[in-house]
């Protein structure tokens, strides 16, 4: 992958990743989550991957699902340094109890903090830029390394993942895998049940989607599950995930 492509989280994807995202949704269409990422961390269609956790709310799942398959394969959190201490103490325990070999925590820049956010006040007027210095970009510069992804984003999450597939484009020549992307609520809670997994400390109190400590608040009962992000803005995604070839932020047209 060229350097300068690696580092795009935007653009349209490349005929080449057209093709081969055509060819694996087509090919694993009918599989289920597991053999979906047995297959993706063996086909040479799909290349080096790692995965990206935020161990969030539902992380644990495909958490445990990794590390029932392949425990080396390297997973990437990133603290933003703005997150909630529940989220930290959180990723210690489930990385520790699910045995992840290849975990690995990443940062924003020290030197792009003290320039763009010295007094930590950047979300308070530009939830945008925050996500991109403390999240997007630290991102960026980890998945250039790599020829894809895997998340944990599923379609009932919100609009703008309604049609999700198992494989798409990430920028010009990259893959997402989302094994989960079939998912509904009750799956996952079944499998967390199931295989007796930890929750987030924070699910019990009203957060079923978490991010950074000032962007997230509770969610009341009946409201859409990602309602308690970025509440009030017309912003719905963190900015490190590319639809149709765009960055996402806020809802889908």
């Amino acid at each position: 992958m060229p350097p300068e492509a690696a580092m795009d989280f935007g653009g349209a994807p490349s005929p080449d990743i057209t093709a081969r995202v055509q060819s694996l949704n087509d090919r694993y269409r009918h599989h289920g989550a597991t053999s979906v990422l047995e297959a993706a961390l063996k086909d040479h269609d799909v290349g080096d991957l790692a995965m990206v956790s935020s161990f969030g709310a539902e992380s644990v799942a495909l958490l445990h699902l990794v590390s029932m398959v392949d425990r080396s394969v390297p997973v990437y959190f990133i603290d933003t340094l703005m997150l909630f201490q529940e989220t930290l103490d959180y990723q210690v325990e489930v990385a520790e109890r699910l045995g992840l070999k290849n975990m690995r925590v990443i940062r924003p820049a020290p030197a792009a903090l003290s320039k763009e956010d010295p007094d930590d006040t950047l979300h308070l007027f530009d939830t945008d830029a925050c996500c991109a210095l403390r999240k997007t970009r630290p991102l960026q510069q980890v998945l250039g390394q790599f020829d894809g992804w895997i998340t944990g984003r599923k379609r009932f999450q919100s609009a703008t993942r309604a049609a999700l597939e198992f494989f798409e484009a990430d920028g010009p020549d990259r893959i997402k895998v989302n094994p989960l992307a079939h998912w509904t609520p009750e799956d996952v809670r079944n499998y967390m049940e199931e295989n007796r997994l930890p929750k987030h400390p924070l699910v019990a109190k009203g957060y079923p989607s978490i991010g950074c400590a000032p962007c997230t608040s509770p969610v009341k009962p009946g409201e859409d599950p990602r309602a308690g992000r970025w509440r009030g803005q017309d912003k719905t995604e963190c900015g490190i995930h590319v639809v149709d070839g765009k960055i996402v932020r806020g809802p889908k047209a």
